[in-house]
């Protein structure tokens, strides 16, 4: 039995567990399985449309409630607006820690023989 089909269609924030941490996420709530919930989230992003969907099962979410906003947009650089020119592993270093919400990436330092 679908718990949650009276609010398909409609903007949602749900608060669910994912491990030892709880995260929020908002979206439309598109679908409604029994077994889990699937939100979609449209957003533009280096100026082409995109959508992400996910599914969330019943026993992690914590609340779920009708948003009376729309679900909040992703922004457009997120990950790629670093000032600095980065090699990709410096790259991928500032993603983790921008994503962690760490204020600096920690550097990794390599040992170079100089023969």
């Amino acid at each position: 039995m679908a718990r949650y089909s009276a609010l398909l269609g409609r903007p949602v924030e749900v608060q669910y567990r994912a491990g030892d941490i709880c995260l929020p996420a908002s979206g439309t709530l598109v679908g409604d399985s029994g077994r889990s919930i699937f939100l979609e989230q449209h957003f533009e992003q280096q100026g082409q449309a995109k959508n992400f969907r996910w599914e969330i099962p019943y026993p992690c979410i914590v609340r779920q409630e009708e948003s009376d906003t729309s679900p909040v947009l992703a922004p457009e650089n997120v990950i790629s607006a670093h000032p600095f020119n980065l090699s990709s592993e410096e790259n991928l270093q500032a993603s983790a820690a921008h994503a962690s919400g760490s204020s600096s990436p920690v550097p990794i330092v390599r040992s170079r023989n100089t023969a």
